[in-house]
């Protein structure tokens, strides 16, 4: 018999093969997908919330498991966060002005161009946390620990000056994980804060002998 002649019978054996194939892989690709739907993720599966853009001014989220949830544009104003799990959230451009973020992990959250004033991070992981651009003018920080987080250089001085307290659950110091420093390096920080070291004015007669004099002399 002719290759031609047997040309159906070949390719409906292929087709026969290749569909054995195809199901024998569906219980891994299955299982594959039911692992991908509970892992917390942005796509609203597992433990993940959508509430981009949306207004849950005072809502109530203690102690929930929020990682990796997106809060995206959202206005959260005097919601309350506290022991809630947000790690890995988004706050990019939210508004949590006076929120409680208390023994909240923030950890690996994107929370820059955020309005965070006034808000409580008391005890709160932010370690690795991105804070750029975001305004937090009077936050409570107490204890929270900024571990490897991004802030603006002059965000982490404003933050310096009141910077206080140890995160009880990673033991880190809130000075230390902003790399505050001392006290003392701060104060004087600008050579015009006169809260800095002052230069006594004995030291600056000195100072000025030493220097040359380059005026023409009067004739």
């Amino acid at each position: 018999m002719s290759v031609l002649a047997r040309l159906p019978s070949i390719l409906a054996s292929g087709l026969i093969s290749a569909s054995l194939l195809i199901s024998s892989c569906e219980p891994a690709a299955a299982g594959l997908n039911e692992f991908e739907y509970e892992a917390p993720s942005e796509f609203g599966k597992g433990s993940a919330g959508q509430f981009g853009e949306a207004n849950i001014d005072g809502q109530d989220f203690t102690g929930q498991d929020l990682r990796r949830s997106n809060f995206t544009g959202a206005s959260a104003k005097k919601a309350k966060f506290n022991g809630a799990n947000l790690q890995g959230a988004y706050f990019m451009k939210s508004v949590v002005f006076k929120a409680d973020f208390t023994d909240a992990n923030l950890s690996d959250t994107l929370m820059d161009r955020a309005v965070i004033n006034e808000a409580i991070l008391r005890n709160a992981n932010l370690s690795r946390a991105v804070l750029t651009r975001s305004d937090l003018t009077k936050a409570d920080i107490y204890g929270a620990d900024f571990t490897n987080a991004l802030l603006d250089r002059t965000q982490q001085i404003a933050l310096c000056r009141y910077a206080d307290g140890v995160n009880t659950v990673t033991g880190e110091s809130t000075r230390k994980s902003l790399g505050c420093g001392s006290g003392r390096r701060f104060r004087g920080s600008s050579p015009s804060n006169p809260d800095g070291p002052q230069v006594s004015s004995g030291d600056q007669d000195a100072f000025r002998k030493t220097m040359p004099d380059y005026r023409m002399p009067i004739e």
